[in-house]
C-alpha cells in the first residue's frame, strides 16, 4: 500500500512539472563556468546526488558548504535545492552569488520565494497545491523525492543526449571510496 502510495504522488508530481526543464537545465549547465550545488536537510542531500551524476557527466561541479569549495564567480551556476525558497542560509549564498554576477537557478516547490524573486531561473516541481499533508510521505518527502527522479532524468538526458558511455562515466567516479 505505502509503496503505491509514494509512486502515485510521486508520478502526479512529475506530470505535472514542465516537460521542457530538463532542456532548459542542460542549456544552464553547458553554458556555465563551473556548477556550484547548495540545499539544506534532505534537499542537500538532494544536492549531492545531483552533483555526483554531473561529475560522472564531465561537469566541473562544487557542493555549496564542503571545505574543499572555490569562491564563486561571474560566469558559474549556483543550483539551490529549496522546497519553500525561503531557507536563510540558502537566501545568503543566493545573494553572495547574485553580488558576483553568478547565474542563479532555484529547484522549488514554489516559484514565489524569496530566493525564487532573486533567481534567474525558477524550476518549480509540480505545482504548490500538490504539496499538502500527505500520509505516509511527512515534511518535505514529497517534493525531496520528486525532485530526485527530476534530476536524474535531466541526467538521463544529458547522457543520451551527449552519448556519454557508461564506461566513461564509471572512469570519472570516484576510486578512492
Amino acid at each position: 500500500m505505502h509503496q503505491q502510495l509514494v509512486v502515485e504522488k510521486i508520478s502526479s508530481i512529475l506530470e505535472a512539472t514542465d516537460n521542457t526543464y530538463d532542456v532548459q537545465l542542460t542549456h544552464l549547465l553547458d553554458n556555465a563556468k563551473r556548477i556550484f550545488i547548495a540545499g539544506a536537510g534532505r534537499s542537500k542531500l538532494v544536492g549531492n546526488f545531483f552533483a555526483m551524476r554531473l561529475v560522472h557527466g564531465g561537469y566541473d561541479v562544487s557542493v555549496v558548504g564542503e571545505i574543499v569549495t572555490p569562491s564563486i564567480k561571474s560566469g558559474d551556476l549556483l543550483i539551490i535545492i529549496s522546497g519553500s525558497g525561503e531557507t536563510e542560509q540558502l537566501i545568503a549564498f543566493t545573494k553572495n552569488a547574485k553580488k558576483v554576477g553568478a547565474n542563479i537557478v532555484l529547484i522549488s516547490a514554489k516559484s514565489d520565494s524569496t530566493i525564487g524573486d532573486l533567481a534567474d531561473a525558477v524550476f518549480q516541481i509540480g505545482r504548490a497545491e500538490q504539496y499538502g499533508k500527505v500520509y505516509g510521505m511527512p515534511m518535505g518527502t514529497v517534493f525531496e523525492l520528486s525532485t530526485l527522479l527530476f534530476l536524474e532524468a535531466t541526467i538521463s538526458h544529458i547522457i543520451h543526449d551527449k552519448g556519454i558511455p557508461e564506461e566513461v562515466m564509471r572512469e570519472r567516479h570516484a576510486n578512492l571510496e
